[in-house]
């Protein structure tokens, strides 16, 4: 395997060495389930689903966690606000995610884990650090990283600790400060407040509380991935503070943790990141009033994974364009040769390019480059009749379009129902305008008493399974019965 990925800590491409021969371990930071899913918050599983594709293309047997974060400041804020148990609301969104997941095809994952499901991880890994040092109390019942006892602190994101005004996120500014030993050391366990509910607090040795945000992330991998793992993934807004938090916990208790960083860019609207706070959120629901799960799911596959999409009044009508030539192509392909037996390529049985393009750190931009060559070089064939190349192309496109997670003919994108502009008449009619175009130049050759050529368009037809009758009125086709 050939793959490289762009590694944050590092700032450069590096090769994917699995840990473990033919395994690759990943981890991936899931959703705050506090509201909707949009598509700011899909861009990472989309980016991280054609890896993992890939991965499987290679025959890898990959290990995907996806974690939760079922209780934090900002689902307790908006519970009291509702009036809605917190754990109701959590529970709601996350369905939500869910159902947002499978709409858009997303290969799910081998376990996804809730921050809520992990409390004695948390605990235990909390005891590791005071014993290593690493962390102490504050006597109030909050325990703190002591971001001073670990060395590369600031080394996944290139910063010194001198430079850093907090190590807090947004949702943490609300911690004791008092009880720090310095402004910048962060929460591995928040004490519980008075007006806060008991079931948002469990017991530990320090005093009943919850655990700070970003120790999850580092007990559930974990327990899942063990003490090193290949990858670990998320938004870029994820770097600091919280992937910095997580890598320093997680080594100060004396773990490998993550060989590389991968991070996909952000979904921007007109220049700024898609985010509840500032009003710019565009929930998967209302994208649907808009245009078909498909097309919602190629504009967010087709751009580089390190590269912003920009969401503006064009994006799903262009993302509708691409998706339109090549769904056309396969429903017309399929029509004239049937499906294929498989479409699962190996990498070494894709071409060329585009199995170099994804070996580029994804470059899922170049790919579609040469899907649409072959696009190309289907219609072609169809158009000179040779079936025996359009099958081989067909099986080629949706090979290649599979591990974009955007085969037309798969199960996901082809179970519509037939009726007004449903799958079924749309073949029908793709069938019906290639059929008359065949039936055309055979009524040419008839006049021109071509009588060979006639006979090869006839023939032509009929191995595809359409049988034509001549009659007063001109040739007439239909399809053939099955036992025929």
């Amino acid at each position: 395997m050939d793959l490289r990925l762009y590694d944050t800590k590092t700032a450069t491409l590096q090769n994917l060495v699995p840990i473990q021969d033919g395994r690759v371990g990943i981890y991936l930071c899931g959703p705050t389930v506090q509201g909707m899913p949009h598509i700011g918050h899909l861009r990472a599983a989309t980016s991280f689903d054609v890896l993992i594709r890939w991965l499987q293309r290679y025959g890898l047997d990959v290990t995907y966690v996806r974690n939760v974060t079922d209780i934090d400041d900002k689902i307790l804020s908006k519970s009291a606000e509702s009036g809605e148990e917190w754990w109701a609301l959590a529970t709601r969104y996350e369905r939500e995610f869910q159902k947002a997941y499978a709409t858009l095809g997303l290969v799910e994952p081998t376990v996804e884990p809730r921050a809520t499901g992990h409390i004695t991880d948390q605990i235990a890994f909390i005891e590791r650090l005071i014993q290593r040092g690493h962390a102490y109390s504050d006597e109030t019942g909050n325990v703190y990283f002591d971001v001073h006892s670990q060395p590369d602190y600031g080394s996944l994101t290139h910063q010194s600790l001198d430079q850093m005004r907090t190590t807090e996120g947004e949702a943490e500014t609300e911690a004791i400060l008092a009880g720090k030993r310095d402004t910048r050391d962060f929460a591995l366990w928040k004490a519980t407040k008075p007006e806060e509910p008991q079931t948002a607090s469990w017991e530990a040795p320090w005093g009943r509380g919850r655990p700070g945000w970003h120790l999850e992330c580092s007990a559930m991998s974990h327990r899942y991935l063990g003490e090193a793992f290949d990858i670990h993934g998320g938004g870029i807004d994820l770097r600091f503070p919280h992937h910095e938090n997580e890598q320093a916990q997680s080594h100060a208790a004396g773990y490998d943790f993550a060989n590389l960083w991968v991070h996909n860019a952000w979904v921007t609207i007109a220049g700024d990141k898609m985010s509840k706070s500032v009003g710019n959120t565009l929930d998967l629901q209302s994208l649907l009033q808009q245009a078909p799960a498909a097309v919602i799911r190629f504009a967010l596959s087709s751009v580089h994974h390190r590269s912003m999409i920009e969401w503006s009044e064009t994006t799903l009508e262009l993302a509708g364009k691409s998706w339109d030539k090549v769904s056309s192509f396969v429903a017309e392909a399929a029509a004239l040769v049937g499906d294929p037996a498989s479409i699962f390529m190996t990498p070494e049985e894709l071409p060329a390019q585009f199995t170099a393009a994804l070996n580029d750190d994804l470059n899922v931009a170049a790919g579609l480059a040469v899907v649409y060559e072959h696009v190309k070089t289907g219609r072609r064939a169809m158009a000179e009749g040779d079936l025996e190349a359009v099958a081989v192309e067909l099986k080629t496109v949706r090979s290649m379009l599979d591990v974009l997670g955007v085969d037309p003919g798969s199960q996901q994108w082809a179970q519509v129902e037939a009726g007004p502009g449903g799958k079924v008449e749309l073949l029908e009619s793709a069938l019906g305008v290639m059929i008359d175009e065949v039936l055309a130049e055979r009524a040419t050759a008839r006049a021109e008493k071509n009588w060979t050529r006639a006979d090869e368009l006839r023939d032509r037809l009929a191995g595809a399974g359409i049988l034509v009758e001549d009659g007063p009125g001109g040739a007439t086709w239909q399809v053939a019965p099955k036992n025929q």
